[in-house]
């Protein structure tokens, strides 16, 4: 973050650390503040030409310890430094008004953390270099909300991982609308993705497997009033075979094409049975 500084000679050799006057570099930025020999070390305050400032700690001529850095674009960043780097905890407030507070690791968001947006949205959880990776909560500007694992800045609910061998372990994530939907199960690349459940605010209920973002595979589809579908789904409609489920417990098979029932299989088998 803080951009590297060539230090020139200025004939002071003490291992004391000392304030002196403000000293101009050949660049054109000025420090003005402590040093140890001819580095900067203590506190102290440098003005880049550009306009970028940076105020706090140094050492060994690197921002170092607690320091506060005002970019030149208006964001500022204020937290841990470690070698001229964001370390640790630290604040960074954009000028538009987004702000992140969490941890920090060679000027990347790593750790946990809060972002926050001016149109009220938030994000409460793990980043990993930069980008949302982990468990996290999502609440959106609308009142929508997710909560679940994320992977590479996407909602996600699966990801490989590494111990002695590799597996493939299922994680979970809870998405809730404003309107009062919801959808629990798997992502991936921030679809609906694996096996899952979505509800309606009105009752209605869909329980079965998804594939980007659609019904896709087997599932159980249940109307408000109780009435069930359960068999097979294609991009998000009923597509092959499947039953249905009357109210009063009655059975009918039948083959949907698109989301429209195109015969009744049982039917058919009367039908050749005569």
């Amino acid at each position: 973050m803080i951009k590297d500084q060539q230090h020139e000679e200025n004939n002071h050799n003490s291992e004391i650390r000392e304030k002196r006057p403000e000293y101009t570099f050949k660049s054109g930025a000025i420090y003005d503040g402590e040093w140890k020999g001819n580095m900067r070390d203590g506190y102290g305050e440098q003005k880049w030409p550009d306009g970028a400032r940076y105020e706090g700690q140094w050492c060994n001529n690197k921002a170092h310890g607690k320091g506060k850095f005002y970019h030149v674009d208006g964001d500022i960043f204020e937290g841990e430094w470690v070698m001229d780097k964001a370390n640790g905890q630290g604040v960074y407030i954009h000028v538009n008004g987004a702000k992140y507070e969490g941890q920090w690791k060679d000027d990347l968001q790593h750790g946990f953390g809060i972002e926050t947006w001016n149109d009220g949205s938030r994000f409460e959880g793990n980043y990993i270099n930069g980008k949302k990776s982990g468990h996290g909560i999502y609440a959106w500007a609308d009142g929508s909300k997710y909560n679940g694992e994320w992977n590479d800045n996407k909602i996600s609910g699966k990801v490989k991982k590494k111990l002695v061998f590799y597996f493939q372990q299922n994680l979970k994530g809870t998405y809730v609308w404003s309107d009062g939907r919801q959808y629990e199960g798997e992502w991936l690349n921030n679809n609906m993705h694996g096996r899952g459940i979505y509800t309606w605010k009105d009752g209605r209920k869909y329980e079965g497997e998804y594939s980007n973002d659609k019904k896709n595979g087997y599932g159980i589809y249940i109307w408000a009033d109780g009435r069930k579908y359960e068999g097979e789904w294609k991009n998000g409609k009923q597509y092959g075979k499947g039953k249905y489920i009357q109210l009063d417990g009655t059975i009918k098979n039948g083959i949907w094409e698109d989301g429209k029932r195109i015969k009744w299989v049982d039917d058919e088998d009367n039908n050749q049975n005569e």
